[in-house]
């Protein structure tokens, strides 16, 4: 792993939930936290637990610190002694990190006096899209919280100049792309092995021999497009493979009902050996978000470092950013069935597009979404914002101490 260019810290993040909670922004936090670790940081991460218990373990060497949680409303745990807990850890981190949208997190933070003056960093995950009647009662809150951090970090140029949240404060966000076990993915030769089995199995025990597979993963709810999915299915010839689960499930079901049972195969939860296998053992992934909740889509990059390409939408959001069209497979219209069934029928039906934007998209994956790069640009980001956090705190304790005089003190002012 990197080197420590400026010496180690004790880093304090905040989000939602930690792994083995599933979701994208937890599997990020984790991976992040560990190569924190490993580059010789002491990382805390306060989150919050699936229950009224407080735990704190240590993980792979992060400090794992789950706080009782009353109950969830909006996608958002609700735990009372996060500000409390807060308070006390502030004290003892060189900066905060916190990993937006949690709002309950953030209000708590921005209740704090320490958010005046402590040093932190934001990761802007997404904007909050559905829940808008509270965003319009948050917004105040959430303008302080962003405005108070020293620096925030996007995983897009998209993100940073279509969020009407970061654009207007697009001076003190910083790109940085994630970062993912891309090497683990690509040179997997279990997984690569396993992989095989896979497509055995599913063609063994049904007519629909020697088809090829396309895959989805992600949890299936309202932003992920479920419905186009399910749309397209009837219309590519292909054995779909969705690994997830969620109330839009329903919309599966019916299709399998209606005759397509053997080519529909949903698989409710994956670990992560099962999960690099079936991106080795897919011809496409595909990723139909409707919404610009979907600010990314990790699983592009996994599916990218397996030679995957991947069929997306072409959302305000890094989604195509992550999924070059053309590069590392193509992109349609959100919302567009016909536009979707398209793509996955022109790689499909094509092997030298489908091998060669999978050799592009694996090519672009290890070269650009590495952990290493991640971690060297947040520590960069951490030295940054402690730097502008110091000059702040001087600028303040010389304004403090000018001479009381109205015209000296008006003159000194403006020279700050």
């Amino acid at each position: 792993m990197t080197s420590i260019r400026t010496g180690a810290k004790r880093i304090v993040m905040v989000n939602k939930y930690y792994p083995p909670h599933v979701g994208g922004i937890e599997f990020h936090v984790r991976d992040l936290a560990e190569g924190l670790v490993a580059a010789g940081h002491q990382v805390r991460v306060i989150v919050s637990n699936d229950e009224r218990r407080y735990t704190e373990e240590v993980i792979n060497g992060v400090e794992v610190v789950r706080l009782p949680r009353l109950f969830e409303r909006a996608s958002t745990p609700v735990c009372r002694t996060i500000g409390p807990v807060l308070s006390f850890e502030v004290k003892q981190a060189d900066i905060m990190h916190f990993h937006t949208p949690y709002p309950w997190g953030e209000f708590e933070w921005v209740g704090q006096m320490a958010s005046k003056r402590t040093p932190y960093v934001i990761t802007y995950h997404s904007d909050i899209v559905r829940q808008k009647q509270a965003l319009a009662a948050y917004g105040p809150i959430f303008k302080k919280f962003l405005n108070r951090s020293q620096l925030i970090i996007a995983s897009s140029p998209q993100l940073i100049k279509y969020s009407p949240w970061l654009s207007p404060r697009a001076d003190k966000c910083r790109q940085l792309n994630f970062g993912l076990p891309v090497e683990k993915i690509a040179e997997n030769e279990q997984a690569k092995a396993r992989a095989m089995k896979l497509r055995a199995e599913l063609t063994s025990s049904s007519k629909w021999v020697q088809k090829p597979i396309v895959l989805f993963v992600g949890r299936l709810i309202y932003y992920k497009g479920i419905e186009v999915l399910a749309q397209a299915i009837p219309k590519v010839d292909a054995h779909f493979v969705i690994i997830g689960k969620g109330p839009d499930r329903a919309v599966l079901d019916r299709l399998r009902d209606e005759g397509l049972a053997e080519r529909i195969h949903i698989i409710d939860y994956a670990d992560n050996d099962e999960l690099m296998a079936w991106y080795h053992a897919a011809d496409v992934l595909t990723l139909p978000s409707v919404e610009n909740s979907e600010a990314f889509g990790l699983v592009q990059i996994e599916a990218h470092a397996a030679a995957t390409p991947v069929v997306s939408s072409r959302l305000k959001t890094g989604v195509p950013y992550a999924n070059l069209d053309g590069v590392t497979g193509l992109t349609v219209p959100p919302r567009d069935a016909n536009a979707l069934i398209g793509s996955l029928n022109a790689l499909l039906l094509d092997d030298d597009l489908r091998l060669r934007l999978g050799k592009q998209a694996q090519e672009r994956a290890l070269e650009e979404f590495n952990m290493e790069q991640m971690i060297q640009g947040v520590e960069a980001v951490y030295d940054e914002a402690l730097a502008k956090n110091r000059t702040h705190m001087a600028l303040q304790k010389a304004a403090s101490l000018m001479p009381s005089s109205p015209e000296l003190g008006r003159e000194g002012m403006s020279e700050a």
